[in-house]
Order: structure tokens, then C-alpha cells, then sequence
């Protein structure tokens, strides 16, 4: 299922980013340059293995899981948490947990575009990907 998400997807779009930033406690310098950096992701899948790449100019993160299966994570803004991605009704929802918190980055896919939509307490981001060419 994950078979769906594979490519290079180019960020177009982002609501909110900076408000979702600000409620994980990101410094204002950081939550700047995160704001303007338009990062593209990378998605392959080896065998059962599920590699996310996501690219900026200030920074590269990589991840490599199986699904259904805990894993340790240290995210772009330094955060080490414990993940588990699945895939539920078609989208790779991805959860991440730290300090008694937890926050959802959920992917969804149609045609060329690719919505994350990021939720953390009441805040809510949504940024949206077109498939590279």
C-alpha cells in the first residue's frame, strides 16, 4: 500500500505551519527558517523497508521503518521521539510521542498531490506536495 506514496514530492503550499511549529516549542529563529524553506521529500519502499527522506536547504532527515513497527526518530527540530507509521484507509499516518505528548503527521495521496496534514493539540497544518517529474 505504501507502493503509492513512492517519489519526489515538492512542496506547493502550507497553512499554518509556523502555529504547529510554535505549539512543539520551536524557537522563533528555527520556526522562521522552517517557514521558508520549501522542502521535497523523497519516498521509496525496499522489500517491507519504507525510506522518507525529507530535503531543505537548512536541513536533510531520514527515516527508514517498517510499518506497524515502533522506532526511534530524532526529527528536523531535534525532538527524539518514538514513531510507529501505519497505513490506515489508504493514508500513512504517522505518530510520534515524547514527554507525555504525541503528535500526528498523516499523508495522503491523490493522483500527482500529496496532503501531510500535521495535528498537535488544537493546532492543525496542512501542506501540500505535488509529485516531481
Amino acid at each position: 500500500m505504501a507502493e503509492a506514496f513512492v517519489g519526489t514530492w515538492e512542496l506547493k503550499s502550507s497553512d499554518k505551519f509556523d502555529d504547529y511549529m510554535k505549539e512543539l516549542g520551536v524557537s522563533y529563529g528555527l520556526r522562521k527558517m522552517g517557514s521558508f524553506t520549501k522542502p521535497s521529500t523523497i519516498i521509496s519502499v525496499e522489500g517491507d523497508k519504507v525510506t522518507l527522506i525529507t530535503s531543505s536547504a537548512v536541513k536533510t532527515t531520514q527515516i527508514t521503518f517498517k510499518l506497524g513497527e515502533e522506532f526511534d526518530e530524532t526529527t528536523a527540530d531535534n525532538r527524539n521521539v518514538k514513531s510507529i507509521i501505519t497505513m490506515e484507509d489508504g493514508k500513512m499516518v504517522h505518530m510520534q510521542r515524547w514527554d507525555g505528548k504525541e503528535t500526528s503527521l498523516v499523508r495522503e495521496v491523490s493522483g500527482d498531490d500529496l496532503t501531510l496534514t500535521l495535528t498537535f493539540g488544537n493546532v492543525v497544518c496542512t501542506r501540500n506536495y505535488v509529485r516531481g517529474k
